[in-house]
């Protein structure tokens, strides 16, 4: 069956449509090795199973799926495993800019409720990002491009899975908030006592920069784990929120957030008055 051969395209015929009209229009579109005559179903439904000339998880074969839906009769249903990937990752690709959007607007919508600051609400979201993407570049590296793929024995696919991008995005953003909140909460307690912007920074960084690193130290070393497994995605799993973990806690945590509070100084703390007036009075200073 040539490299098509490990993922049938399953095409079912509905009942009132010439079944061998529509195994002549599938044997027809570029890209079909072959298209196998009708098998008659129950109820009057038909299947025609065809193959593709490319490998099943190809580009090739995605877009085939799309070629093959426009070249049969309205009705005729076409799935099969080439099929389910190309829905899946047509259904992925539109609601990414959706749950993207609404993670972000949430981790904001927290931090100001919590924080009762705009501009720590903002960049604590911002931040975030940058261990998301660090994580995304490593990922993309070691398992896209194939870097990692001698050294931990895999063959490289030339993609990440296709749900990876979407459930490694939320999965790390919320990994980040955790210890985001960690953080500017024990610095909103210091600010609210001393009204020092300088001295918020270094007291919360006293208070949690040790059980940060701990519970990092302890989470990368679990996902690392991940990685000596032998399915692909759980490699990718672990090498990915490793590395999230690791940047998010080494880098972004402990350095550059508090760069960025020292920076701004008491203006990282400022909240609009109709702020003020519309969110609870949170405090964190006993």
């Amino acid at each position: 069956f040539g490299p098509g051969g490990p993922g049938p395209i399953q095409v079912v015929v509905p009942r009132g449509t010439d079944a061998g009209a529509v195994q002549a229009a599938v044997a027809a579109v570029p890209g079909v090795a072959m298209a196998f005559p009708a098998q008659p179903g129950a109820d009057g439904y038909s299947l025609v199973t065809a193959f593709a000339t490319s490998d099943p998880s190809s580009k090739e074969s995605n877009s085939l799926i799309a070629a093959i839906r426009e070249a049969v009769p309205a009705g005729t249903l076409v799935g099969g495993p080439v099929a389910e990937n190309h829905d899946l990752d047509q259904t992925l690709r539109d609601r990414a800019p959706v749950v993207i959007g609404v993670v972000l607007v949430l981790g904001f919508a927290l931090l100001l409720f919590a924080l009762q600051a705009v501009f720590i609400a903002a960049a604590g979201v911002v931040l975030n990002l940058l261990s998301v993407g660090a994580a995304f570049g490593i990922g993309a590296l070691a398992f896209q491009h194939g870097w990692a793929a001698g050294p931990m024995g895999f063959e490289s696919q030339g993609y990440l899975t296709s749900w990876a991008p979407l459930f490694f995005f939320t999965l790390v953003f919320a990994i980040s908030m955790d210890y985001t909140v960690f953080l500017l909460a024990s610095a909103r307690e210091h600010f609210e006592r001393s009204r020092d912007a300088k001295e918020a920074v270094e007291g919360s960084l006293a208070h949690t920069g040790r059980p940060i690193v701990a519970a990092a130290g302890v989470m990368v070393a679990v996902f690392f784990t991940f990685a000596i497994a032998g399915p692909l995605p759980m490699k990718e799993m672990g090498i990915i929120l490793g590395v999230a973990v690791l940047a998010d806690a080494f880098l972004v945590r402990l350095v550059l957030v508090p760069a960025m509070l020292t920076l701004a100084g008491k203006n990282a703390w400022w909240l609009p008055r109709w702020a003020d007036r519309v969110l609870p009075d949170i405090r964190f200073a006993h």
